[in-house]
């Protein structure tokens, strides 16, 4: 009955870190695929004023632009990392750690889609970057490196709280104070002052 429920457990741990995948790589495709059709390269579009804008630039890099000029070496390591997550995946039992693994493998996947399939060529393109929050992080980013950096805080909170794989949390059990055990003599013997009262009288 409990290799029953665990599979159960496991079926739907898979289903949820798939489909928050899936949901995390289409919205990174379309909006991607918007903004290449609607917007020049290097064009900036106020949305919320100086909070939040659309600025359309091609990212050599890593996400937030940064190593411009390393783009196969992030290739490599993109797609070791969606295989590693793929292999692990059978090992999770909790929910909450796929939708963890779910927005790593969507935004990691969005931006390896970029590198292999966009300009200037396999496995070297240029990720489309379009969302700039100056006031926030001096970056353009996109959905893909949000959904990485969301798992990374879920991450580190699930952590934090101690749950495991599994689901189960880890609580560190406070040590009970120890009572030494009163020997009957030492119990019983007088004590300094009793004894000085007993020599005066």
């Amino acid at each position: 009955m409990a290799a029953k429920a665990a599979a159960k457990v496991s079926a739907t741990a898979l289903v949820v870190l798939a489909v928050v995948a899936l949901c995390a790589y289409g919205l990174d495709q379309f909006s991607k695929y918007l903004v290449v059709m609607n917007l020049s390269e290097g064009e900036v579009v106020p949305v919320l004023g100086g909070v939040l804008q659309l600025q359309f630039v091609r990212n050599p890099g890593a996400a937030f632009s940064i190593a411009s000029g390393m783009t196969w070496i992030f290739t490599i390591i993109a797609s070791a990392v969606i295989v590693f997550i793929v292999w692990f995946a059978r090992r999770i039992r909790s929910l909450a750690w796929a939708v963890v693994f779910g927005l790593l493998l969507g935004g990691v996947l969005g931006n390896l889609t970029d590198r292999y399939f966009r300009e200037p060529g396999f496995a070297v393109g240029h990720v489309i970057d379009f969302l700039s929050t100056p006031w926030l992080i001096p970056a353009i980013y996109n959905i893909a490196d949000i959904c990485i950096i969301s798992s990374m805080v879920l991450f580190m909170i699930l952590t934090i709280r101690g749950v495991g794989l599994d689901g189960t949390r880890i609580v560190h059990a406070k040590p009970k104070e120890r009572s030494e055990p009163v020997d009957d003599a030492v119990r019983d013997a007088p004590t300094d002052r009793s004894a000085s009262n007993t020599a005066v009288s």
